[in-house]
């Protein structure tokens, strides 16, 4: 099993984004989106971002992979609320084997979860030195429940595919906007809000994610815009009692949802903070895209293909 922040193969990879409403696949190879598929998917498989019915799932994505003619090597992604993301700082740690024995060490204090039922990764975000001068190091530790990992790659595995690796949506996100979203000012804090099947909230600083969690307001709803600022107020707040958390400057929004212009400007009216629309792909070549295809559904697809830590 593969849960990786890590940097992977430059070679162009498959993204395998499982929403709850479709299936979308992106094929990236230096910097240009080669190759893409969506495809509809059945209610009832997935349920706020967990599989449901692993079985017709299974048969969902061996259909998909072959009308597509995907690979079978492929790159999948996560969003639910059996992830817990979670910036510890501890004394700077260079030796890999060390590091990772204090993180785990560390993890059983900030992770809510018995780590035999957890799988485990983390990324050093960042270096800074403590009052008394001795060099510190900001972790990003994630733990995702195993038996939710395990019945995603049971399901995919059933239909053929072999998943290189298993990444989390808000990382895939912020990999595929974090380039091409206006700098901001002072390294504020930045919200990436992905509106889908999976609705999806990403807080980050550049290109590093300090937060996310999934968002359970319908984008469709009536006085959806309202709904969703207080989801999204709620998460900035949870995430500003973070010791090493930046004021948030701004909200980019993405994915099928963000189309909706009175959407967009109902949440910045709501969240009183400039709120954009991100180009689908970011920085990346849409050309491979066919007239028919809505790139909005591509944006996870296609951070996880990139497999490059976020």
């Amino acid at each position: 099993m593969m849960f990786s922040l890590r940097k992977n193969s430059d070679r162009g990879g498959v993204g395998l984004d499982i929403d709850g409403r479709y299936l979308a696949a992106a094929q990236v190879d230096g910097g240009r989106v080669v190759r893409v598929a969506s495809r509809e998917l059945p209610d009832g498989l997935f349920r706020d971002g967990e599989v449901v019915n692993p079985d017709q799932l299974a048969d969902a994505l061996k259909a998909f992979a072959s009308e597509a003619d995907l690979p079978r090597n492929v790159r999948l992604g996560v969003a639910n609320q059996q992830i817990v993301v979670r910036v510890v700082e501890l004394p700077r740690i260079d030796d890999a084997k060390q590091r990772d024995a204090a993180v785990r060490f560390q993890a059983a204090e900030a992770i809510a979860m018995p780590l035999d039922e957890a799988v485990l990764d983390h990324q050093v975000a960042g270096y800074t030195t403590a009052p008394d001068g001795s060099p510190r190091m900001q972790v990003v530790l994630v733990a995702a429940r195993r038996s939710m990992i395990e019945g995603l790659l049971d399901a995919a595995k059933k239909a053929g595919l072999k998943p290189d690796g298993i990444d989390l949506d808000a990382f895939a996100l912020i990999r595929t906007l974090a380039g091409s979203a206006p700098e901001a000012p002072d390294e504020n804090a930045r919200v990436y809000c992905h509106l889908a099947g999976v609705s999806n909230l990403a807080i980050a600083v550049g290109g590093t994610c300090y937060f996310t969690r999934p968002l359970s307001a319908v984008w469709e709803d009536e006085d959806a815009g309202s709904r969703l600022a207080d989801e999204i107020r709620l998460s900035i707040d949870y995430y500003m009692t973070q010791e090493q958390a930046r004021p948030v400057g701004d909200v980019v929004l993405s994915g099928p949802g963000s189309v909706d212009d009175s959407l967009v400007e109902s949440l910045g009216l709501h969240l009183g903070l400039p709120t954009t629309v991100a180009a689908p792909l970011g920085v990346l070549d849409p050309a491979a895209l066919g007239a028919s295809e809505d790139p909005h559904r591509f944006t996870v697809a296609a951070g996880l293909a990139m497999g490059a830590a976020a």
